[in-house]
């Protein structure tokens, strides 16, 4: 097992039971690097991700973390518990209850909420989980529903990408 539980090289279809809850083994502190670089690769306008002079006069009197970020965040929190191996197909419901703002800490928490045999591939299978993203102060910052699909153990081919040293060992 790794430190996170999930076994190495990562989990697989027959890992999964309806019921089953993977919390991320690590937080994530968000900073305004992240916020500005995935707002402008993105192409996104608001100005509340951007302009401080802007999101002061708003509510929330800074800018907020660019939602999508925030999406893409916690679910990369849960890969290595859930996805590793894994094909996306689906999010759905995806609710943002409260902010995220530049210097919160961010965790993920995933349940299995139904599991099947794919219909189109054999061999393989699909899970049906919800995660929220938990900040350093316990609020839910972001809910959704995910959909994906993973072999069975049996049906995995482990590919080994990493290259073999050229060199002998020197120390």
């Amino acid at each position: 097992m790794n430190s996170n539980g999930a076994p190495p090289g990562g989990r697989y279809f027959d890992d999964f039971t309806p019921g089953d809850v993977f919390r991320s083994s690590i937080g994530r502190t968000v900073t305004e690097t992240d916020n500005v670089w995935f707002t402008c690769v993105t192409m996104n306008s608001n100005q509340g991700h951007f302009n401080t002079v802007f999101a002061e006069q708003t509510d929330y009197g800074r800018p907020l973390v660019n939602s999508c970020f925030t999406l893409a965040l916690i679910t990369g929190l849960t890969v290595a518990d859930t996805s590793q191996n894994a094909v996306n197909l689906e999010w759905a419901k995806v609710v943002m209850p409260n902010p995220v703002f530049v210097g919160d800490t961010l965790w993920a928490e995933t349940e299995v909420v139904d599991t099947r045999d794919s219909s189109s591939r054999a061999g393989w299978g699909i899970v049906t989980a919800r995660t929220r993203g938990i900040n350093q102060r316990g609020e839910v910052v972001i809910e959704f529903r995910r959909v994906f699909m993973l072999p069975r153990r049996e049906e995995a081919s482990a590919v080994d990408v990493m290259p073999e040293a050229a060199d002998d060992w020197r120390v």
